[in-house]
């Protein structure tokens, strides 16, 4: 076999050629291996495609007996064809037969041949099939040769993914896929993958200039390091903690000289930079994926993220693809993201949102859920497994990402898609109608908002009111931090919005895992339990008197309801009093037209308040429960971490009789009493706070639909009962016997999603 004319760059430009012409697919792959076979001087070439249960099919064959194609199948590790595709690593044998691995196969008509070189066909780490070369002659093929057909495989792997051959749709990645996660908002979504932060498809595999290439690259490496390096400087992530020891982690992979020289050495054979990072990232990519250990998949994520990294320097390229034009069925796909990178997409193109972080409480959780779009956090492996244009479908229902679905399953679902719309549409019919239970008790329903995008929603789900609006979300999603002029105007507008309906601004609640990107906030070990909401603006109450001023000045004429966020004592929400009465003596001075009433509530959510709950009712005009963080105190468990978020049950016995407790106590001080949270929005859940007593919740507006219909199947005064003698009797599983109490008794939880009826119907 004769060394290549400078390499592979020969071969590769016939090759790109025979992609471009006209033809099916399978007659470019036919050619590819003729074309292989000539300039490599090889007697034989061929093309094996890894099927999804692993087996492996001739595909296309130059020198062997032309009826083997698509005849020939290879088992999960057979022969020496399986062992490359199993191991994703290169075999160079002279004589082939000698190799315990060997599988003779008859019908191919290669007993003639001896010396053997096979190479993995790789797309994003995943073995797509294997490509061969043989001759009669025994001998070691030589490092160059290796190479070139390494390279030429990382072409051959662009015709396999493009779909373009018959029967080889979708096995770039292995076939139809199911990934689970957690639920961050409701809904159901068809359509097609598309990448936050784009992958850079390399194109230009070889350079006639190595040493410019290898320049290239390492000013790449030299920017991806202090990139990293400015990032761990960051005040909110500098502390010590878990997080910390993971950034080194990932520090230490983008400094490892090995990683760097290995793709110094791609380079330096004739690839491009781009390339290099491409095939040390394939290589690295097959060897983690086959590591069943935790810790070292999850280091390869890392590198993973680094190689995508470089890749989009190296191109020039550091936009998210919300600066594109996305299809009009886009489910995007992020590792992490922010809640402005969000609002930065086209809303009437986007149909959901996967990452693999961030849980229910996460800012661009509440953010899809204002979108009202479908949303999964905690997708593990979500980014490895897809590419852009992919075809998938989000199930935000029972948590899954359905990645290039079966025809069966993508029927299924449309049925299913078609079913929540006439649901909807039932759910419609009771937006005029008033959330009452059957024995004649009212429940206000109300709806958190944060955002412009949610004011509409406040008719459309025909809701009493806002009973939560996070004045800091418009502080997130801001630039600059909003002058008072600015924040005046964004609640005039939402106040307008809402008609007669009231709306309940809740007070600045930044600080903890709410930072805002132009505030500096000092490192804290357990920001959560540190300096955020009422304790960060009392030690510096410009920031309140700002906002409390431009409410004051936007409700003029009329009610303006405002509660404050992480009281954990009396005395704090005394202060925080006084400067509301400050300012509305100051608009009054400077003849300017008050609220016609001002109620300040408190919110319940630290713990401590609980037994300060009758002093504070003779303070507050109302009481809100946060149930999300009264939750997270209660039981010492950061809902933000994936491990322990889930691991307590709000409809535990403990949290059942906390929120009993204040029930009563604002009962008795004929305190108005509200709760918003994520309880509210489950019908479930909301049935036991109505069995708890609690007349006012607040929920996300697509929530109001479901949890009316349950308000009307159910009767109040029963249930309240039920739910005492349950708690009295230390029942352990509440929930599970209040769903049985709800079949029995016709409470409308949920409507069962029967595909065949749907179809029928």
């Amino acid at each position: 076999m004769a060394q290549l004319d400078a390499g592979p760059r020969l071969l590769i430009r016939r090759l790109r050629q025979i992609m471009a012409e006209p033809g099916s697919g399978q007659s470019r792959l036919d050619r590819v291996v003729r074309e292989i076979a000539r300039q490599m001087v090889a007697e034989v070439s061929s093309v094996y495609v890894r099927r999804q249960d692993g087996s492996l099919e001739l595909y296309a064959t130059e020198g062997l007996n032309p009826e083997a194609v698509h005849n020939t199948h290879m088992k999960r590790g057979e022969g020496l064809v399986g062992l490359i595709a199993e191991q994703a690593k290169t075999i160079n044998l002279p004589e082939a037969r000698s190799h315990p691995a060997f599988s003779y196969r008859p019908e191919t008509g290669e007993e003639e041949y001896h010396s053997f070189l096979g190479v993995p066909v790789l797309r994003a780490g995943r073995v797509l099939g294997v490509l061969t070369v043989q001759n009669r002659t025994r001998r070691h093929y030589t490092s160059e040769e290796e190479e070139a057909l390494q390279t030429t495989a990382m072409v051959l792997a662009e015709l396999l993914a493009s779909g373009e051959v018959a029967g080889v749709n979708d096995q770039r990645l292995g076939g139809s896929l199911v990934i689970s996660g957690l639920v961050l908002s409701e809904g159901i979504a068809l359509g097609h993958i598309v990448l936050h932060e784009p992958r850079v498809v390399v194109t230009q595999l070889v350079s006639d200039d190595p040493e410019g290439e290898r320049a290239r690259l390492d000013a790449a490496i030299g920017q991806l390091r202090a990139t990293i390096d400015k990032m761990l400087s960051r005040g909110e992530i500098s502390a010590k903690g878990d997080h910390r020891e993971v950034l080194e982690a990932y520090r230490m992979f983008a400094l490892d000289r090995g990683w760097a020289a290995r793709m110094r050495e791609a380079v330096a054979r004739g690839l491009t930079a781009e390339a290099a990072v491409e095939r040390v990232r394939n290589d690295t990519r097959a060897q983690m994926l086959r590591q069943r250990d935790a810790f070292w998949r999850e280091r390869f994520r890392d590198i993973d993220d680094l190689s995508d990294r470089l890749l989009r320097i190296l191109a020039g390229k550091t936009m998210t693809a919300a600066e594109e034009e996305i299809p009009e069925d886009t489910i995007l796909v992020a590792r992490t993201m922010g809640p402005a990178e969000l609002l930065d997409y086209d809303r009437a193109r986007l149909r959901a949102l996967v990452i693999e972080e961030g849980g229910p409480a996460s800012h661009v959780a509440i953010v899809a859920r204002a979108l009202g779009i479908a949303a999964l956090g905690q997708a593990r492996g979500v980014i490895e497994a897809v590419e852009s244009g992919d075809a998938a479908i989000l199930d935000a229902e029972s948590g899954e990402l359905h990645i290039r679905p079966s025809s069966d399953i993508i029927e299924a679902y449309a049925d299913k898609v078609r079913f929540r719309a006439r649901r909807q549409k039932a759910y419609e019919k009771l937006r005029a109608k008033p959330a009452v239970t059957r024995d004649g008790c009212r429940i206000a329903l109300n709806i958190n908002a944060g955002l412009k995008v949610d004011l509409a929603h406040l008719a459309e789900s025909g809701a009493d009111g806002i009973g939560l609006f996070r004045t800091e979300l418009e502080f997130m999603v801001s630039a600059t931090f909003p002058r008072r002029e600015r924040q005046t105007e964004i609640y005039a507008r939402v106040l307008e919005a809402a008609g007669d309906k009231p709306v309940t601004f809740r007070a600045l609640d930044i600080g903890g895992d709410k930072m805002l990107p132009y505030f500096r906030h000092a490192p804290e070990q357990n920001p959560a339990l540190g300096w955020r909401a009422i304790r960060m603006w009392l030690d510096r109450p410009g920031l309140f008197r700002a906002q409390i001023g431009a409410l004051l000045r936007a409700a003029s004429g009329r009610e303006l309801r405002v509660m404050l966020p992480m009281i954990a004592e009396v005395a704090e929400f005394d202060r925080a009093r006084e400067i509301v009465l400050r300012e509305s003596r100051h608009l009054e001075q400077v003849g300017r037209e008050p609220p016609s009433r001002i109620l300040l509530g408190a919110m319940v959510e630290v713990p401590a308040i609980l037994w300060q709950l009758e002093a504070l009712c003779e303070r507050a005009d109302f009481l809100s429960v946060g149930s999300n963080d009264l939750m997270q105190f209660l039981f010492a468990a950061d809902r933000g971490n994936d491990r322990v978020a889930d691991r307590f049950d709000p409809l535990s016995p403990v949290m059942l009789r906390v929120l009993k407790e204040i029930v009563e106590v604002a009962a008795r001080r004929e305190t108005p009493l509200t709760l918003c949270g994520e309880m509210a929005g489950r019908p479930l859940e909301a049935m036991a706070l109505i069995g708890l007593g609690y007349r006012s919740i607040s929920m996300a507006p697509a929530n109001v639909g479901p949890i009316k219909a349950m308000v009307r199947s159910l009767e109040a005064a029963p249930l309240a009962r039920y739910l005492k003698a349950l708690l009295d009797a230390g029942e352990a599983d509440v929930r599970g016997a209040l769903e049985r109490y709800a079949e029995e008794n016709g409470v409308a939880l949920r409507v069962p999603f029967d595909s065949k009826k749907a179809r029928q119907e």
